[in-house]
């Protein structure tokens, strides 16, 4: 039997993007449901593991005022709860990690109990249901609009039906796309398609960006915590990626800014001038703690040679994707039982038998995340789209100020070695502002896209996927939803009509969103 549930906005997909877009919809007075797959909601800061990827003025400018306050909370968080060095409590900018990649890296695990108390004043009023363990599996439609979708629990398998006059896409993948006959696009565009002067020449729908499945590990000096040898292992060791003459299980892997390979390194003590991979994702610096408080460093496995890309996880068979699903995850523990076994040190030995998969950081019995980080989606036909002559810093001098913007980012053009073509890119981009054209699709009315999922290009998803402009996107997607209720007026609409736009930007810049860059005269 399947229960029929009615909202407002219904929030399908609990996404670093769908959990802000659930917050600013309940916030706003609305009826509203958030469905996640996994029981974390979060995303790419909680199930799949990812600290915060950041443009280099996020300390000043450059985020909405929750994303600061979330920022703020992580440090306050562990000022709160751990036994912190005196200079440590001292320090403004605390980075729990000191890692080479983020500001704020910390535990997947801080970023789920901070994401659960902003958003537990609206479950406990009533304005906002959370419900995880659900996948969206059919939808519902008539006359572009979408009626209900209809959800599946992962474990009962018990089914229930959303009904609501609003429905945000907040998954990792853009679920609901397929499930409600959404026009969208997948992997890489062509030229002609896009006139984007790096684009391919030939459209490739299943060149995505690669996925790859993280997992949490601490180093105990003097210790063993080897794991079984992968099933899989063998064939990782031998395999020769097409931009290397070195095995996947090396210290070589892509260097997307040379498009050749880069030889890494291990701990930065290692001081042997290349680019240390410990520090680059660690999420506990035990030199913030008490002496004796951390055993050792705590880091997430996310590095070049991690990256999944024989195939994608979407837009193929079920049987296909689990394949996918299964091979990240067995090339992760590959390259972790090489770097215990068979990694080269400094000092002419091999393998590093101490490092220690940390089940309890990632929530699972293995280790690894609960799910793969996914670093592209489906993304919608909109209304508009950004490409690479938008943002490019090759491409024009400085990035256009859109008249219907909604919020900002930055972030270099960044793609990681892709599926088919096997191709990886890097390109400077400039500071962006994020429009609101990209967030309305070219026919359904009642669709809204609430993370990675909304209108740009391959390349340009390069530089919308990071984390500070992911919670922008779904931010503001909650309070269109919440707008179009008010006002009776359709997402194009609010769009299209100057007075409704400059009411709803306004709108926005009062609940601390910033939509325009302030003019930087230096970095």
């Amino acid at each position: 039997m399947i229960r029929d549930l009615s909202f407002e906005i219904a929030v399908i997909g609990g996404s670093l993007g769908g959990c802000l877009a659930a917050y600013s919809a309940a916030k706003s007075g609305k009826k509203v449901v958030l469905t996640e797959e996994s029981d974390w909601i979060g995303g790419q800061l909680t199930s799949q593991a990812v600290p915060p990827d950041e443009h280099r003025w996020i300390e000043q400018f450059g985020c909405t005022k929750t994303y600061r306050k979330f920022r703020n909370d992580v440090r306050g968080y562990y000022r709160s709860n751990y036994p912190l060095t005196s200079d440590a409590m001292k320090n403004d900018r605390l980075d729990i990690g000191n890692s080479s990649v983020s500001r704020i890296a910390h535990e997947p695990k801080v970023s789920l109990q901070l994401l659960t108390t902003l958003l537990a004043p609206y479950v406990s009023n009533g304005s906002l249901t959370v419900m995880t363990c659900f996948k969206a599996v059919r939808a519902e439609v008539s006359e572009d609009e979408i009626q209900s979708v209809e959800l599946q629990h992962t474990g009962t398998k018990q089914q229930v039906k959303i009904k609501a006059e609003y429905f945000l896409d907040g998954t990792d993948v853009g679920e609901l796309l397929p499930l409600t006959g959404t026009e969208y696009v997948t992997g890489a565009e062509a030229k002609e398609e896009t006139g984007e002067p790096s684009a391919l020449d030939r459209t490739e729908p299943l060149d995505m960006q690669p996925v790859t499945h993280v997992a949490a590990i601490d180093y105990i000096e003097g210790e063993d915590h080897t794991i079984e040898k992968p099933a899989s292992y063998e064939f990782w060791k031998g395999f020769i990626p097409s931009y290397s003459p070195h095995s996947i299980l090396s210290w070589y892997g892509p260097d997307s800014s040379t498009g050749k390979e880069k030889k890494f390194g291990m701990f930065d003590k290692d001081d042997d001038g290349l680019f240390a991979l410990w520090s680059y994702r660690r999420i506990i610096d035990p030199s913030n703690f008490e002496k004796g408080f951390f055993k050792g460093d705590l880091t997430l496995l996310n590095w070049p040679q991690n990256d999944y890309f024989l195939g994608p996880i979407y837009e193929v068979t079920d049987e296909e994707a689990e394949r996918h699903k299964k091979g990240a995850k067995e090339l992760t523990l590959s390259f972790l039982y090489w770097l215990q076994t068979e990694a080269p040190r400094p000092d002419g030995g091999e393998g590093y038998p101490g490092i220690r998969l940390r089940p309890d950081v990632t929530g699972t019995e293995d280790g690894l995340a609960k799910a793969p980080y996914i670093r592209e989606s489906r993304r919608i036909k909109s209304q508009f789209r950004v490409d690479e002559t938008h943002i490019s810093a090759n491409c024009r001098d400085g990035a256009p100020k859109f008249f219907d913007t909604v919020g900002v980012g930055c972030y270099h053009i960044d793609l990681h070695i892709t599926t088919v073509t096997n191709t990886f890119y890097y390109d400077n981009s400039y500071p962006f502002e994020i429009p609101l054209g990209a967030f309305i699709p070219v026919r359904m009315k009642n669709l809204i896209p609430a993370c990675k999922n909304i209108g740009t290009t391959h390349l340009t998803n390069g530089c919308f996927r990071l984390h500070p402009v992911e919670w922008n996107i779904g931010e503001v997607a909650g309070y269109l939803a919440a707008m179009s209720l008010d006002t009776g007026k359709r997402p194009a609409e609010i769009r299209n009509e100057p007075e409704l736009l400059q009411t709803f930007q306004n709108h926005l810049i009062q609940q601390g969103i910033e939509i325009h860059w302030p003019h930087i005269t230096s970095i």
